[in-house]
């Protein structure tokens, strides 16, 4: 039996609210039925609870599930549950709560509102997921019982002017939400939530993971055409990150992996945590052995999934994981967790900073325990994310310590193995108190540099750099343990490893300033608009010249990479350093000093400019000029 019913009408701005959250909050339609299921699962979930100090409200516990029932001639799609149920107070505080007077104020705000996402946050303290039901239905009839009443409820509404409350007899335990559907509309994202196919669909997407069967009745016909009626169930109800680790097999890690990140070579690590306390939450983490093809692309997604009670949340949760670990693939399942009302938006509070705190952490040492355990592994690893892993010593501060740990680069030392900077502080010459690099595009562009020829020639470790990252975190990262990281194609740099205060190495310094010290302005002068300083170089040994950036100056490659961002710079001028040594440098200096006014001395000096410019893989400010002064000079000596 039924009683009356009882019509109430929405308040004007309160059907203005409701009209906003049908039409605007929610980007996908098929969000409906993840809002619904969830729902049911937290009314079973309750029902379990409550059931463990109260066992009479459980009639029946061996069988509770979800189902999902389609009446295709009445255009209906039921969303049905055995659990805890509602009363009508129930009804009015849980689904009712829209119809609360009262929300002139935060209806204005919403106005004044211009941030879309903050308009979504206000909307979110309604708790309003269920109503997103009207985003497919024209009418939406929910009947429900309570467990331990004997009388059921049935609210109605068609999400416009006014909505019914009624008392019922005779229902279930539980709650049922009926769906008179709208007609299938491509344009409008309206699918066809009448098909079978469809509703699987958006179960697999969304709630394949609910730790409770959702079920829906089949129809299926053989190949000789006998009809029969078959419930199947939907969801797999394997989350596998809510088992102890000890409870999976490998194969089944590999087989989750392969099936949320379509990768189907076995991941190098897997993370399976748990976190307990004030907020809990599961992860399932994997280190792929093989870097995505587009990893380094702009449109590249993160691959960290966010459930909350293994309800599918977002795909790609930027939140989670920081931009330099967005190779990472897996998923975090939060038992509480402050959504807005889409579920779309994550909001950025603290719980969410923590949790990405502590995920980070736990990548990054299970990579430093691959580079202690099992060095193979760990060298596949660097050699497919270390460009991105090095991103993270210019985003991610707090964990500089551990990501220099994990840098491992090619060096002078050997030709095929890379090395740590531990490795390399451990090798150090006695009295060196820098970690010394070169950055380049190759590294045989790197080791046939003028730069490298002293310290080759003197058996100084350098570190050949060829990411084009390289050249940005070298710069953010002071020192490793104490030891300065210094660019051998920077600064002033002095290898004489002669005994302080040799008296006869001093005299030969003193020698070579005193005869340059008229060649050196003029050069300055005669090459003015390409260098700021002509000096003698205490770095080449085969070379003639080459060119050097002051300590802090920008390297030619790094004011490359931002011109092309379109990033304003001003010209940075550089030093041309000399061997004071080489046979070309002496026959200019003795040249110069014998006919200072000599037009064709301005011309070999472009020429050696050019020369160590392009020995440095820099580009020609003028390559016509530079080739027909090549070939004059050449044609003279012939």
């Amino acid at each position: 039996m039924s009683s009356s019913v009882e019509t109430l009408e929405f308040q004007a701005e309160t059907r203005q609210l409701l009209r906003l959250v049908i039409h605007s909050i929610y980007s996908n339609k098929d969000i409906f039925l993840r809002e619904l299921i969830s729902n049911a699962s937290d009314a079973l979930d309750k029902l379990r609870l409550e059931s463990l100090t109260d066992s009479s409200l459980v009639e029946d516990s061996t069988d509770l599930h979800i189902s999902l029932e389609v009446d295709k001639d009445a255009r209906t799609l039921t969303v049905r549950d055995n659990g805890i149920g509602m009363s009508r107070d129930d009804l009015v505080d849980l689904i009712g709560t829209i119809a609360k007077s009262g929300t002139a104020d935060l209806l204005e705000k919403l106005k004044e509102s211009k941030d879309a996402a903050t308009a979504e946050n206000l909307i979110g303290q309604f708790g309003v997921g269920f109503y997103s039901a009207f985003m497919v239905a024209d009418k939406v009839t929910l009947r429900t019982r309570r467990a331990g009443t004997d009388s059921g409820t049935q609210w109605e509404s068609d999400g416009e002017g006014a909505y019914t409350i009624q008392a019922v007899d005779g229902l279930p335990v539980g709650t049922s939400v009926t769906l008179h559907l709208k007609a299938a509309d491509s344009e409008d994202g309206l699918a066809d939530y009448l098909s079978g196919s469809k509703l699987r669909q958006i179960v697999k997407q969304y709630s394949d993971f609910i730790r409770w069967p959702i079920r829906m009745a089949t129809e299926r016909t053989d190949a000789e055409g006998a009809t029969t009626h078959d419930v199947d169930t939907l969801n797999s109800m394997k989350a596998l990150w809510a088992r102890p680790r000890t409870e999976v097999t490998e194969d089944e890690y590999h087989e989750f992996y392969q099936q949320i990140s379509h990768d189907w070579t076995a991941p190098a690590e897997t993370i399976h945590m748990r976190a307990e306390g004030t907020f809990e939450y599961e992860a399932l983490l994997f280190i792929p052995s093989q870097a995505p093809f587009d990893l380094y692309s702009r449109e590249t997604r993160r691959g960290v999934q966010l459930y909350v009670k293994r309800v599918f949340i977002m795909d790609d949760c930027e939140a989670l994981m920081p931009h330099y670990l967005r190779f990472v693939k897996g998923v975090v399942d939060a038992h509480d967790l402050s959504l807005n009302v889409s579920r779309e938006i994550l909001q950025h509070d603290r719980q969410i900073r923590g949790v990405r705190r502590r995920l980070t952490k736990k990548v990054l040492g299970a990579i430093k325990d691959m580079q202690s355990k099992d060095a193979e592994r760990y060298a596949n690893v660097w050699s497919q994310f270390g460009r991105a892993l090095k991103e993270g010593l210019i985003e991610d501060t707090d964990n500089t310590a551990t990501l220099l740990e994990l840098v491992s680069a090619a060096s002078t030392q050997d030709a095929e193995k890379t090395t740590t900077l531990r490795e390399y502080v451990e090798r150090m010459k006695d009295g060196q108190d820098a970690i010394y690099y070169l950055t380049g595009e190759t590294r045989a562009m790197v080791e046939n540099s003028p730069h490298m020829e002293a310290f080759a020639a003197k058996g100084y470790e350098v570190l050949i750099l060829t990411d084009p990252v390289d050249e940005v975190w070298v710069d953010q990262v002071p020192d490793f343990e104490g030891h300065r990281l210094q660019s051998i194609a920077k600064g002033q740099v002095d290898l004489d490893d002669s005994a302080d205060g040799d008296q006869d190495a001093d005299a030969d310094k003193a020698q070579r300033e005193q005869d340059f010290a008229a060649l050196l302005p003029w050069l300055t002068t005669a090459l003015s608009e390409q260098v700021k300083e002509v000096r003698l170089s205490s770095r080449l040994t085969t070379s003639a010249a080459c060119i050097v950036g002051d300590a802090h100056d920008m390297t030619p490659t790094l004011e490359k990479m931002y011109r092309a961002m379109g990033q304003q710079l001003p010209t940075v001028k550089r030093i041309l350093e000399l061997n004071p040594a080489h046979p070309l440098i002496t026959t200019l200096r003795t040249a110069h000093d014998a006919n200072p006014a000599d037009p064709a001395l301005a011309e070999i000096a472009e020429l050696i400019y050019g020369s160590a410019l392009l020995a440095e893989g820099g580009d020609l400010p003028d390559p016509a000029r530079f080739t027909r002064l090549l070939t004059d000079r050449l044609t003279r000596t012939l």
